[in-house]
């Protein structure tokens, strides 16, 4: 029997090079746009928001004439001497004998020094690793309070879990900042976290109990008939499904965690988006800014999404999933 011919659109190779030349044609058609601006685009100035060179300088305390006595340089002045130590990494711009004047350079340091974008990558990833981790904190224990027989314990998680998912994430900053932080004196990257965590946390909670009352109840009637008391069971029997079948929506929960821990910057922390903004401000370069920091953002949590795929196959390969 012959084979069947494949209908050109569902070619793969061919589906793949009409989609790179849609986002060529759309990445042109912007460029365009900008060029119609009278924009003028600065990709220049971008290497050293991320990177640049500092120089630190040795300057003399007054004038007079240099000696060289190994790592100290002592300036001779007309009624007085004054030692300069020369810290290691530093390198000498004065020689024996040299007439200098006071708050001359007699030695530098030159080094690499981070930009703001990395020093708001490194908040930004540190706020969202906080939140995260408070966040799986809150939703575990919210997840087995909605599980369990005591009914206050469900209805204390359940109205949680109600108004945290029926407010705006942007509105609980504001109140987490404003009120709660302010009562108890919270610095604001704290209160930054936290909220997310809080918010997060609520979102998590459902997800563990969907994962969690997934499981067969056979697999509870046969820990039982083992022996096996109800947190052992939770641990050992129910807990490791449960966490693989929810690990595809768990990883999506923190991707959407890194993206809104941007809202903090609100409260003036100073992570990505704060500090896209504060370029902007200074350089008048908003095309270029906001692109390098959605670069990154989508560096995260494309890595995320990587690392998740690979968790998740090994867990398909161990069975459970």
């Amino acid at each position: 029997m012959a084979k069947e011919k494949q209908p050109l659109l569902h070619n793969k190779t061919f589906g793949h090079v009409v989609a790179v030349m849609f986002y060529v044609t759309l990445g042109y058609l912007l460029f365009t746009a900008a060029s119609n601006m009278n924009y003028i685009w600065k990709w220049t100035s971008v290497p050293k928001y991320f990177a640049y060179e500092q120089t630190d300088t040795i300057a003399s305390p007054i004038d007079g004439t240099v000696r060289v006595n190994n790592n100290t340089i002592i300036v001779q002045g007309t009624s007085d001497s004054k030692e300069v130590i020369i810290e290691p990494g530093f390198s000498s711009k004065v020689q024996e004998g040299d007439h200098i004047y006071e708050n001359d350079v007699i030695a530098s340091k030159t080094y690499l020094k981070a930009g703001p974008l990395i020093e708001g990558l490194i908040v930004t990833l540190e706020v969202s690793a906080l939140a995260a981790i408070l966040a799986f904190a809150i939703g575990a224990l919210l997840a087995f309070m909605r599980i369990s027989h005591l009914q206050f314990l469900k209805d204390i998680a359940t109205v949680y879990i109600a108004i945290i998912r029926g407010t705006p994430l942007l509105v609980q900053i504001f109140i987490f900042y404003f009120i709660i932080a302010t009562i108890f004196e919270l610095e604001r990257f704290l209160a930054g976290a936290v909220s997310l965590g809080l918010f997060f946390g609520a979102y998590i909670a459902e997800v563990l109990r969907g994962a969690i009352q997934s499981i067969d109840k056979g697999q509870y009637e046969a820990a039982k008939s083992l022996g096996m008391n109800y947190t052992q069971t939770m641990i050992y029997i129910i807990m490791p499904q449960a966490l693989k079948r929810a690990l595809p929506t768990l990883v999506g929960e923190m991707i959407a965690l890194v993206k809104d821990s941007s809202l903090v910057s609100v409260i003036s922390i100073t992570d990505l988006t704060k500090v896209g903004r504060e370029i902007v401000a200074n350089t008048f370069s908003p095309f270029e800014t906001w692109l390098i920091v959605a670069a990154v953002y989508f560096t995260i949590t494309f890595t995320l999404t990587a690392l998740g795929h690979k968790i998740e196959s090994r867990m398909k390969k161990q069975g459970g999933m």
